[in-house]
């Protein structure tokens, strides 16, 4: 009985951190959503007919997107726990190291545009959340609606300059406020429903599928907003693997959803007696004396929401440098206990420059849902079209079932994907010029670190050859321990053989490391390490580490548990290769040369991303032609 009330207390406690850290987006849509399928759809006028038709399309998306696509299927596509499209992608990723040609490689790419494209969603959704948070002053306070900009800047410069003392810092009112906020917006639905409950009439699909037949025009634009109530449900699959499934559906049916339906059905009561309300139905929800109080709420929900996003991004993107994605940068590990929370300086303030950007050239949240939407409509597509492929090759489900889901889910899909696709020219290319940018980047990144392989390759020498020339002609060893990373195993690395060319000694032990990166999140600890003996002091060890794992070689070398196998890190001198990139173009092109030769040059030091205490290094550098 008592392990049962652990087990209730546990799940309770990682729901309430799901509503904060997994529904920050989704949670706050309320604040923009309907006054912008308003918004757009010109001609489309505030009646009882056509307000009931916007509720009708947003209830159906949340229950068909949320409810049934993401939270009953796409959730089941876990890569040992973990989610998220770059987790997908590397399921489909083959588990032998051979090339990867056809439609698998087509899946991959698919895979790492859409992951790409997230990235113009996490600067967007800062910008976009704030500023509509922070513009209901302009009904509380009518003076300061010239400084709502000004306070949005402010307020997105304050998040990012708190990233780096970690999540921690208001991860601990997380969950309580979001419980607060979900509470508020449930209360505020539920007083205007209250007033007209007629307007539940609305879960009847016959109203959207009338607003669709009487006004097709108006219909389609409004969908391009009407999207807007599901942004965020990619951080359900994105955020599996910190909180698991049960927590996250329970925080959803119990909480979230009908929160969101009360508030949603609440506007719509409401502007059926006030049509003249819709310039921002969601602060018009409250008596007047309570409007301040809730601009105070509603930004600290935006923040939250924030805050999760940027969090995310970090975690993607140390994702994509295990892969191979991306090159190596500074991470911060800001928490002694929790391995997923990190700082990434680069990422941090690449994003802050990016939000306070489009705050200031945007200037307003109706602004800004022009740009918002098309990112997250594309990474839907590649998402259903992902897991299509995923049910066939992994789950083993006939043609008939894959191809019946796939089909349900690409026409609702496609539907949004096509009403976002005309906003390109009002700021919908932003996101996408961003996807494309880090999508060459990415591929750029992984083909030329192929063709760098390739190059080292050609002059490789196996280990077996160099080892017995040792024997044969004995060289000098000195006392200690040589460490020396190279990605191969089986190959003497480089560093090797230039270091006993200059120096003309050997060390007592030498230990060859090849550190090789899984497509599972996270490699268990008795998995980590392969040790092998080959003689003459030469050990080969391959170290395996997940695309979650703190690569830390000095750890996990000294956590190997081998009768024949000690190793003392203060006893240790690591060597590594430092290779300068020669652009001669070849089969990468002129400009993607460059590009790859100015991020390897640009690239974090290996010393740092493997942990390597930086007073026992050797560098030895070394040329290479592209």
């Amino acid at each position: 009985m008592a392990t049962q009330k652990r087990g209730k207390r546990y799940l309770l406690m990682l729901s309430v951190g799901a509503l904060g850290i997994v529904y920050g987006d989704i949670g706050t849509s309320p604040l923009y959503a309907f006054r912008e399928s308003f918004h757009v759809a010109e001609g489309l006028s505030v009646t009882r007919p056509t307000v009931l038709g916007i509720l009708s399309l947003m209830f159906w998306a949340l229950v068909l997107v949320v409810s049934f696509k993401y939270l009953i299927f796409v959730m089941r596509a876990d890569n040992h726990g973990e989610g998220g499209i770059l987790a997908l992608t590397a399921l489909l990723v083959p588990r032998r190291r051979q090339p990867t040609v056809g439609l698998r490689w087509t899946l991959i790419l698919l895979g790492l545009f859409g992951t790409a494209l997230l990235y113009g969603d996490g600067m967007i959704t800062p910008a976009i959340s704030v500023l509509s948070a922070v513009e209901g002053l302009e009904i509380a306070a009518p003076a300061l609606e010239p400084y709502v900009v000004s306070i949005a800047v402010a307020i997105l410069i304050a998040l990012f300059s708190i990233q780096r003392a970690g999540t921690a810092v208001v991860g601990a009112i997380f969950g309580p406020v979001m419980i607060v906020w979900f509470t508020v917006l449930a209360l505020l639905g539920a007083y205007h429903v209250i007033q007209d409950p007629g307007v539940m009439a609305a879960v009847n699909p016959f109203h959207g599928i009338r607003l669709i037949s009487d006004s097709p025009r108006q219909a389609f634009l409004a969908l391009g907003s009407i999207f807007l109530v599901v942004t965020g449900a990619e951080a359900l699959y994105a955020d599996m693997g910190h909180f698991g499934k049960r927590p996250i559906r329970l925080g959803w049916y119990l909480v979230v959803f009908p929160a969101l339906l009360l508030n949603y059905f609440g506007q719509g009561a409401m502007l059926i007696s006030s049509p003249d309300a819709i310039d921002n139905p969601f602060f018009r929800m409250p008596p007047e004396w309570a409007v301040l109080p809730l601009v105070i709420l509603a930004t600290m929900a935006t923040v939250i929401a924030s805050q999760a996003l940027i969090s995310g991004v970090y975690s993607l993107t140390m994702q994509a440098v295990q892969l191979g994605y991306l090159p190596r940068f500074d991470i911060d590990h800001t928490s002694p206990r929790e391995i997923g929370q990190i700082y990434i300086a680069t990422i941090n303030w690449g994003l802050a420059v990016a939000c306070v950007g489009l705050v200031l050239a945007f200037r307003s949240s109706s602004n800004l849902a022009a740009a918002y939407g098309v990112a997250v409509t594309t990474t839907m597509v590649i998402t259903t079209i992902l897991l299509y492929f995923l049910m066939r090759t992994r789950w083993h489900w006939s043609k008939w079932v894959a191809g019946s889901l796939t089909v349900l889910f690409l026409i609702v899909d496609l539907a949004f994907f096509s009403a976002n696709i005309v906003k390109v020219p009002a700021g919908g290319w932003f996101p996408l010029v961003v996807g494309l940018a880090l999508f060459t980047v990415m591929t750029t990144w992984k083909t030329g670190r192929r063709r760098l392989t390739g190059a080292l390759k050609r002059g490789e020498l196996p280990i077996e050859r160099f080892i017995g020339s040792i024997t044969a002609h004995p060289q000098v060893r000195v006392p200690g321990t040589a460490v020396f990373l190279f990605p191969d195993p089986g190959i003497t690395p480089p560093a090797l053989l230039a270091n006993l060319r200059h120096n003309e000694v050997l060390h007592e032990t030498v230990v060859l490391v090849a550190v090789q990166n899984s497509t599972v999140p996270r490699v268990p600890q008795v998995k980590r390490a392969t040790v092998h003996d080959l003689g003459e002091g030469f050990v080969q060890v391959v170290l395996h580490f997940g695309f979650m794992d703190e690569p830390d070689v000095p750890r996990a070398l000294a956590n190997i548990v081998d009768p024949e196998f000690g190793f003392d890190p203060d006893d240790a001198t690591f060597f590594i290769g430092r290779e300068t990139i020669i652009n001669r173009s070849g089969g990468l092109g002129r400009a993607r040369a460059g590009l790859f030769a100015l991020m390897h040059r640009n690239a974090s030091s290996p010393v740092q991303f493997f942990s390597l205490p930086p007073g026992q290094v050797i560098e030895i550098g070394k040329q290479i032609a592209l």
